[in-house]
């Protein structure tokens, strides 16, 4: 199955950035540590898909670049919209292991597993339902989120590296 061969409207979303909406759409976006958190209400037909860097915004500008800043935008925008978060479906992805540890120090947390524990945290904490995920590992992922069904189709990206010796 080719998830881009459709008549329905294709978004890329870039990192620290959200899309929110209530049409049909493919949403589409690249992972590797950051994490993208995803709100789907069936009752409403009302969809939002984050792409967020880091865990948390600590007063920064760009909310949307943060997990905790672009989740709680996201609660706020389905709340207004009188959507009842109990049967709002969740779904986390991404916060991969990419780069290599400081100096070999495994005791350290990387940003990908900060971002998951940020996200997991948030979503335990405003006792939201986590319908599905794919977090960690060491490969990023492309994933394409269905906005009319919630549905997420992932393809993982395995690392490539082409060495060439010319003379």
């Amino acid at each position: 199955m080719n998830p881009l061969r459709s008549q329905l409207p294709l978004i890329f979303l870039k990192p620290a950035e959200i899309y929110l909406g209530d049409q049909p759409a493919i949403v589409t976006t690249t992972l590797g540590s950051c994490v993208s958190i995803i709100f789907y209400d069936r009752v409403h037909n009302l969809s939002a898909i984050s792409h967020a860097l880091l865990p948390a915004a600590n007063g920064q500008r760009n909310r949307f670049k943060y997990v905790d800043s672009g989740f709680s935008w996201m609660l706020e925008q389905f709340q207004l919209r009188g959507v009842k978060m109990d049967r709002v479906q969740v779904k986390l992805f991404g916060g991969a292991d990419l780069l290599e540890y400081d100096n070999g120090d495994f005791r350290k947390a990387t940003i990908g597993q900060q971002n998951i524990q940020k996200a997991l945290e948030l979503v335990e904490a405003h006792g939201l339902n986590l319908k599905a995920s794919n977090l960690g590992g060491t490969l990023g992922q492309k994933i394409f989120f269905y906005t009319q069904c919630g549905k997420v189709l992932v393809k993982k990206i395995e690392k490539v590296c082409w060495l060439s010796h010319k003379q």
